[in-house]
């Protein structure tokens, strides 16, 4: 099978052949998602990209693999536009706090947001402040290879010299020459022998808070090289799965090829895996058009762009009726018929249980579940698998009004992998209903919080804030 970006088929059905995965260890696959920068809180696009990838790691656990998911925190590193102030510390400026605080504060955020998806916890969650030697030593061996050089105190990677002997931007299929017509002159450029260079570590100045000591000087890394060395360290030098949202296809992904290519010769990943964009009623979100959506606008029913609130059981749902390749528009009616299926859907283990097995048999659950796999192995598919599921509440339905019989041994199979498909791979089996009452209070301390602004009495309101803060709630006036 092709390591190179295309349709991921695994083609084993039933038979759970080990064949399409090749790591060192027997029965093994190893696979890196690039995880948040935890600057802010994360958004619907971001949410889209994790649960589509705890779909995959559910699945290959359910096929027998031994997974090790790897999902990394951004802690530090992620430079605006390739200047010297990363994200976070431009967000604790903003906040007036420090950035580890920042860093702290937006990461208890992320996994609780995640966890009302109920989505499972990664193998090893690394960070990049606790890696700083894995990539000082990753960057001292691309500089000792001849693709990379230092320039006051910064250590940044030469496209040109690489590219006489690989080919970069392998993943998003840009030529060199098209690269650097996009570069862009950008503060710290007339350091770099070329303008399309990136920065591997950059020097910090003294008034820099988050700041290793290195061979080069005070400084701390660029975003690129921090999964590079993560990945590595934790999957070795050569993995199965490496994903992310469609954006970090260029250039970060990109420039983690070249990195690895540096120092081990080849691609790291087998397969590299992207989900695509999340858009508002036809548009791209994006916090210049002021049209991004947060999870919690959803779940509390704040977002005026919908007419309610919704589950986050409901929006697991939706975003699974589209191929996690496809872009996927979220709008209000789209919400309000993803919640009328999952309702029909949910009350399938209801409907199950309430059967009575006939001697006679008119559905083969087997040619069903087969049907269900087969949409699984095929590129992951779950808007398939969201059909089946359809179907199947089309059949129980005729079998509870007697159109259809079922024998004991398929009825037994049928509660078995409902069981199989619903809870344990697509994880919808989440409290809903206690998700809603916690939704339902939660508005209504937001109700209180605007009622005393309402009032001016800023004391009340500003106190009910601080306090949701400190619960994980991000709340904004907008």
């Amino acid at each position: 099978m092709s390591s190179s970006n295309k349709d991921l088929k695994i083609y084993n059905s039933l038979t759970y052949q080990k064949e399409t995965f090749s790591t060192v260890n027997n029965n093994s696959v190893g696979m890196y998602v690039c995880g948040p920068t935890v600057y802010n809180t994360v958004h619907l696009g971001n949410c889209r990209t994790f649960i589509s990838f705890d779909l995959i790691y559910r699945y290959l656990k359910h096929l027998g693999y031994k997974v090790r998911y790897v999902r990394n925190i951004t802690d530090v590193g992620h430079l605006t536009d390739d200047t010297d102030e990363d994200k976070i510390s431009k967000r604790a400026k903003i906040e007036k706090i420090e950035p580890m605080e920042v860093v702290q504060k937006y990461t208890n955020e992320f996994h609780s947001i995640l966890d009302l998806f109920n989505l499972l916890n990664p193998s090893i969650e690394p960070t990049a402040t606790g890696h700083i030697i894995e990539q000082i030593e990753m960057i001292e061996k691309i500089i000792e290879n001849g693709f990379a050089y230092v320039n006051n105190g910064s250590v940044y990677f030469d496209l040109i010299n690489f590219s006489k002997k690989y080919k970069y931007g392998e993943l998003s299929n840009r030529c060199f020459d098209e690269i650097l017509n996009e570069s862009r002159s950008l503060k710290g450029s007339d350091e770099k022998r070329n303008p399309q260079d990136f920065a591997l570590w950059k020097k910090a100045e003294d008034k820099h808070i988050m700041k290793w000591r290195s061979p080069w000087g005070y400084g701390f890394p660029g975003w690129h090289i921090e999964c590079s060395a993560m990945g590595h360290k934790y999957l070795g030098r050569k993995f199965d799965i490496h994903g992310g949202g469609i954006d970090l296809k260029f250039p970060h992904h990109d420039c983690e090829i070249a990195q690895s290519r540096s120092v081990y010769g080849e691609n790291p990943a087998n397969f590299w895996i992207h989900t695509n964009m999340l858009t508002l009623n036809g548009k791209k979100m994006s916090k210049s058009l002021d049209n991004s959506v947060f999870p919690i606008e959803i779940f509390d029913g704040s977002n005026q762009n919908f007419t309610k609130a919704f589950s986050p059981m409901t929006l697991k749902f939706f975003m699974f009726q589209a191929h996690y390749r496809n872009t996927l528009d979220i709008s209000n009616d789209a919400l309000l018929a993803a919640e009328k299926g999952f309702k029909k859907i949910k009350s399938l283990k209801k409907d199950i249980n309430e059967i009575t097995s006939n001697k006679t048999n008119d559905f083969n659950v087997m040619e069903w579940v087969n049907d269900c796999y087969q949409t699984l192995n095929d590129d992951f598919n779950s808007p398939k698998l969201i059909a089946k599921l359809f179907e199947l509440h089309k059949v129980v339905s005729e079998i509870k009004s007697s159109r259809k019989n079922i024998n004991s041994k398929n009825l037994i199979l049928l509660k078995k992998y409902f069981k199989v498909f619903y809870d344990e791979i697509l994880g919808l089996n989440k409290n809903s209903s206690k998700n809603d009452n916690q939704n339902e209070l939660l508005k209504l301390v937001l109700d209180l919080r605007k009622k005393e602004r309402d009032k001016k009495n800023f004391d009340a309101s500003d106190y009910i804030r601080d306090r949701l803060i400190e619960l994980g709630i991000n709340v904004s006036d907008k």
